[in-house]
């Protein structure tokens, strides 16, 4: 089996934060993996976890675009949880964990053993992250959710895309991103805690909440005023103008909705006369008059192009900027200067690129240092690390306990 390649600079532990911190990965699909993203890039010592077999099952291939983006910078132990050897052999391996971060749904750890209530008195110190569906309580705790369920149940679909045209997903997996960020950054504080307790303990989030957590300023909207917001298209939902507007070559957003923006922009477009109408005078006269204010102001930005409109309206101190494809993200000068796509090598794909963290810490640099794991890559150095001795390693073996090669 061909080893990961390693990059020995990014291996000098010392220079990343969460070096020195063992975490077990138990997750599947999304969620889970991208909390983990964060905590292996800074350092952390990762072991994903996987069934025999066919690992988790899911995200696609092994060397695919996806699984190889969320799964960098890890080690890999494939090990039998239903299995009674293999389930004590990860108790002991549990033993020595800082941080087991997981996503099964809500019954299945149960099941398994592997729950919170199982480790806890193994590890005192152990923090056991959770993400699920809907929450590790309630009503609908033992439902598996995904992204889009979510988007639908907490709202977002009712206020994405265009009046009239129905509910709208967003074009991304935006709840299990946002869970496993917050579920990131409840490790980190329940680990300053653990500093000052020297216990560990339970971090949990979920989908439904991530979503209406995001939900912001549109869900205090209802709870304040009783406003339950509909679709507004690319229009911001309450300042006007903000939304995209035509040009000769690609469409551009705008954002001039305060009283000086809104002086600035009628100016920069040569129309000076829109700031003596009296309904476009405030925010909330504007907003009743929405459509007329979007017509007349991309009768003028289709005259030129997107680049002329960006550079004046720059100059006026105007927020703006082009609508792009991913493509052209990556094009983009400032996103190459901010060096959103970090460099990596794959032991089958080579050199390639995938999405860098997005978190700058003064003075640490964080990046590649291990390709994603084989199934079982490193089953024999974590469990010898365990304590297990090579006979015992060898008896799991016979036993089917250990699945890779």
């Amino acid at each position: 089996m061909p080893e990961s390649p390693i990059d020995p600079k990014l291996m000098q532990e010392t220079r990343l934060p969460l070096a020195g911190l063992r975490v077990l990965d138990l997750t599947l699909a999304r969620a889970g993996p991208t909390c983990v993203r964060h905590l292996a890039d800074w350092g952390a010592d990762i072991i994903r976890v996987e069934p025999p077999g066919q690992g988790d099952g899911l995200g696609g291939a092994r060397d695919g675009f996806d699984q190889v983006n969320l799964h960098r910078n890890k080690r890999g132990l494939s090990i039998d949880l239903k299995n009674p050897a293999g389930l004590a052999a990860f108790r002991k391996v549990a033993a020595t964990a800082d941080i087991l971060v997981e996503n099964m749904r809500m019954q299945v750890k149960h099941r398994l053993k592997i729950a919170y209530d199982d480790l806890k008195e193994i590890n005192p110190r152990l923090i056991y992250a959770s993400i699920s569906g809907f929450g590790q309580t309630g009503p609908y705790s033992k439902r598996g959710g995904v992204d889009q369920i979510a988007q639908g149940m907490g709202g977002l679909m009712t206020i994405t895309g265009e009046p009239g045209r129905g509910p709208m997903r967003v074009g991304i997996p935006i709840n299990d991103l946002t869970a496993g960020n917050l579920l990131a950054m409840g490790i980190m504080m329940k680990l300053y805690d653990r500093e000052r307790t020297g216990r560990g303990g339970y971090v949990h989030t979920s989908l439904l909440e991530a979503q209406v957590f995001m939900l912001d300023f549109q869900a205090s909207r209802y709870l304040m005023d009783g406003e339950v917001a509909g679709q507004a298209g690319n229009d911001h939902p309450v300042n006007i103008p903000m939304g995209v507007f035509p040009t000769q070559d690609k469409p551009i957003n705008i954002a001039a909705s305060s009283p000086k923006l809104w002086t600035n922009f009628c100016k920069a477009a040569g129309h000076e006369e829109w700031l003596e109408v009296e309904d476009w005078k405030t925010n909330g006269g504007r907003s009743k008059d929405r459509k007329r204010i979007n017509e007349v102001i991309a009768a003028v930005t289709s005259q030129h192009s997107s680049d002329y409109w960006i550079e004046k309206l720059e100059e006026a101190g105007i927020p703006c900027g082009p609508v792009n494809n991913i493509r052209e993200v990556f094009e983009d000068p400032q996103v190459q200067h901010l060096e959103m796509a970090m460099p990596m090598q794959h032991r089958t794909r080579g050199d390639i690129k995938v999405v860098a963290q997005p978190v700058n810490l003064e003075g640490v640099e964080t990046g590649f240092y291990r390709d994603m794991p084989n199934l079982g890559e490193h089953n024999d150095e974590i469990l010898a690390e365990a304590g297990l001795t090579a006979a015992e390693i060898a008896d799991l073996k016979a036993k089917g306990a250990l699945g890779g090669a």
